[in-house]
């Protein structure tokens, strides 16, 4: 290794360091802390590489910590009690393969702990840990739990076929269920209906007999595909009744006026461009030439966000049923939404030509896009027009409505006139750039599915996307300069594990990512543009979103490096956001706008457990509409097994291969056991399964050719047979590295020869949100 500049610290320096922190440091802390340049933090990078392997310290969730440590706060799940009967922990979130078994912590609950605070064996809990420092405790930590987030359910989740005997049996909505089916006893049923979702105690298994199980509650019918966003929203315990007083609370609220210092902004012409189809607005746009000599050729670009924070106090039944859901949850038929109808639908929704209550801020851009200044302000706001995407993309190619026709000239063209302005920063910055479109799903009168559809992505999305971001960085920006604590939008950079997958990938397809590099959005860009027009570009594509890390909320700056920004907060979308909220009410305190605002006692370690906590409601809100897509289109598929389709391979697993077909964006599994009569090995640093004999080759990003051989929709399952014949053999050398090849399927013929047996388990790797 080069000899280090003096400026570098030493390897003991840096274990030093990081050993001072409490809980976790990125490699941008550290670099800030010793004044590294972006040229030194090549070299601080190897040497973090050179501790990691050394066993030293390790990378968890994007940062580097001492070996073994965790976090001060965290989410856990209550696992079991000691042989003393203490209750026993183990977080929710850790790297089983990269670190081992997970560490145990003990939770302290103290003697006048009320029952209801009182967790349990199955319970999910925020806990504020520290180290254990009786060395011959069994556990690494000691916990308190900071509040009860999920009381275990002791039930599984299923649709009730009904028996002539008057029982039943329950076919559970789980994919890894699939093929445990539980019998439901004659009087055990409550009732339930053939069709019906219910949940069940977890069975008991009888001597000699099959385990049983008994109907606790009732869900509802399952009928029509309507009602297949239930089975998610039951599954994974999303609230969607809202309390009576949080009811109570919402209808109670009295529309906004001047009073308290609002400013009257009716006058100034905003408007709402959003999806067709949707239900709230709560967010406008407005610019216009700005006319200081100053600043020749830029514009003021205006963003007014819902004001939420007016209906919505803290410590309110809105407050804290709001945080408990944390976002809004969207499904093809319905909406979860985050907040009451009287709110989010009316109060705050901002309709054409009625007066609505609305934070807003003014950014000054000059004409190389790049903003100058901004301003925030407390309005009232009387939007102009409200339009559809395509209503708006239509009029700016020359195809206006009897809507559009008169905002084209004093609205719509100074818009997108700001908009080219500043896409020209947009591009100096090179924020990641995939090239992954998104698939909806369009339901007929009856919920069934009529079609799945690609929209396209018109430069009306992209002018109110790029508004939205410079609203968010203006808020994170003003927030930090009045020293007002806030919930960042954070996105860290690539593990240095994820790095070197990619690295190993780019190199099995004559590409190349030179070790040491800083790593910079524009990096991965620059890659997928080399191979933009060659086969291997869509592959590329997924590999480089596998690479990135999951966007998060934090109380700690760490950057959003997707975006290529320094300091990022979600501003404006309160209605459905929980964090938008809390930086509402921040920007009110900071510039004492009025009610509503972030109380005075607010501390950084409150804003760190919320941001957990919504970080989890937001992951819990992704699975539940994956899923439940997934149910929609096996069901719209159930009618055509035998048939054959056209897809891609999106996930490589050691049991099998995900497909997904072209023209629904389906998947389906295709077990490793049923490719060929060969054993089929699974090379992680190629995504690939690779036959032992033949080097048959199947790759992440494959076009293929598969049948559907079978579909269970309740389940959302699909299981393909491939027909089309794997790739060539890769060279030997990559096949064969050793750590990185991992054992595969054989042919059943042939995995009895060999004494083992196929599986056709698996896990889908999804994308992950900004």
């Amino acid at each position: 290794m080069a000899k280090r500049p003096p400026h570098i610290p030493s390897k003991q320096e840096l274990l030093a360091f990081i050993n001072e922190q409490k809980g976790k440091v990125g490699t941008r802390e550290i670099a800030l802390a010793f004044g590294l340049k972006n040229a030194d933090r090549v070299t601080l990078k190897q040497m973090l590489r050179d501790l990691k392997d050394e066993g030293a310290v390790e990378s968890r969730r994007k940062k580097i910590t001492r070996s073994g440590t965790l976090p001060t706060t965290l989410i856990a799940d209550v696992t079991h009690r000691d042989s003393d009967g203490e209750l026993m922990a183990r977080p929710l979130e850790w790297d089983t393969e990269a670190n081992g078994e997970a560490p145990v912590i003990r939770l302290y609950l103290p003697r006048r702990t009320r029952p209801s605070e009182t967790p349990g064996i199955g319970d999910r809990a925020l806990l504020r840990i520290e180290p254990n420092r009786d060395a011959e405790d069994d556990a690494a930590y000691t916990g308190r739990v900071i509040k009860l987030l999920d009381r275990a359910r002791a039930r599984m989740l299923g649709v009730f076929r009904a028996s002539p005997n008057g029982g039943g049996r329950l076919v559970p909505v789980d994919k890894k269920q699939l093929g445990r089916e539980l019998m439901i006893p004659p009087g055990a049923t409550m009732d339930a209906k053939d069709g019906d979702l219910v949940a069940v105690d977890l069975p008991q298994h009888a001597r000699g007999g099959r385990p049983q199980a008994r109907v606790n509650e009732l869900l509802g019918s399952i009928a029509s595909e309507k009602a297949i966003s239930l089975i998610a929203i039951q599954t994974h315990s999303i609230p969607s009744v809202f309390p009576r007083e949080v009811i109570a609370e919402a209808e109670a609220a009295k529309p906004a006026t001047l009073s308290g210092g609002r400013e009257d902004w009716r006058k100034l012409p905003l408007i709402t461009i959003d999806p067709a189809d949707a239900k709230d607005h709560d967010d406008a746009v407005h610019a216009e030439p700005d006319d200081n000599p100053d600043n020749r050729g830029g514009f003021i670009v205006t963003v007014a966000i819902a004001d939420v924070a007016h209906y919505v106090t803290p410590g309110s039944a809105l407050d804290r049923e709001a945080l408990v859901r944390g976002n809004s949850v969207y499904f093809p038929d319905r909406v979860v939404p985050m907040l009451p109808e009287r709110i989010s639908n009316d109060l705050c929704s901002l309709r054409p030509r009625e007066d609505r209550a609305a934070l807003a801020v003014r950014m000054v851009i000059g004409a190389d896009g790049r903003k100058r200044s901004h301003r925030f302000h407390r309005i009232l706001m009387r939007s102009e027009a409200k339009l559809a995407y395509t209503q708006a993309q239509a009029a700016i190619d020359g195809k206006p409505d009897d809507t559009t026709g008169p905002l084209l000239e004093p609205i719509l063209k100074p818009l997108w006139a700001a908009y080219a302005a500043v896409k020209k920063a947009r591009d100096v910055r090179g924020p990641l750039d995939l090239d992954l479109p998104e698939r909806k799903i369009i339901l007929k009168p009856d919920g069934s599915v009529d079609r799945v559809t690609t929209p396209d992505r018109l430069d009306a999305h992209k002018l109110i996307e790029e508004f939205m971001i410079l609203a968010n960085v203006a808020a994170a920006e003003s927030l930090e300069q009045q020293r007002v604590p806030l919930v960042y939008r954070s996105h860290d950079e690539p593990s240095l594990e994820k790095v070197e997958s990619l690295r190993e990938f780019l190199a099995s397809i004559g590409g190349k990512l030179p070790k040491g590099i800083v790593l910079k959005p524009a990096l991965f860009n620059d890659i997928l543009h080399r191979f933009k027009e060659t086969e291997h570009a869509q592959l590329l594509n997924e590999v480089v979103l596998r690479s990135q890390s999951q966007a998060e909320y934090t109380a700690d700056n760490i950057g959003h490096f997707g975006l290529s920004l320094r300091r990022y907060a979600h501003f404006t979308s309160p209605i459905r956001r929980y964090a938008d909220l809390i930086v509402h009410r921040a920007l009110i305190r900071a510039f004492r706008l009025g009610d509503g605002a972030q109380p005075d006692n607010t501390t950084h370690a409150m804003l760190a457990e919320i941001g957990q906590r919504i970080s989890a409601a937001e992951r819990r809100a992704m699975k539940a509409e994956r899923e439940t897509v997934d149910r929609l289109i096996a069901h719209f598929l159930a009618d055509r097994v035998g048939l054959s389709f056209e897809g891609r391979i999106s996930g490589t697993t050691r049991s099998g291969l995900f497909v997904k077909l072209d023209e629904t964006g389906a998947d389906g599994f295709v077990p490793a056991a049923t490719l060929g009569r060969d054993y089929y090995r699974y090379e992680e640093n190629l995504h690939a399964l690779i036959g032992q004999a033949t080097g048959e080759t199947f790759r992440l990003g494959d076009r293929v050719r598969v049948k559907l051989v079978e579909a269970a929709p309740i389940a959302g399952a699909l299981r393909f047979e491939m027909m089309s014949e794997g790739g060539r053999q890769p060279p030997r050398s990559l096949r064969m590295k050793g750590p990185r090849s991992k054992g595969g399927q054989k042919h059943p013929a042939r995995a009895k020869k060999a004494g083992k047996k196929g599986s056709s388990g698996g896990k889908r790797k999804s994308k992950k949100r900004h």
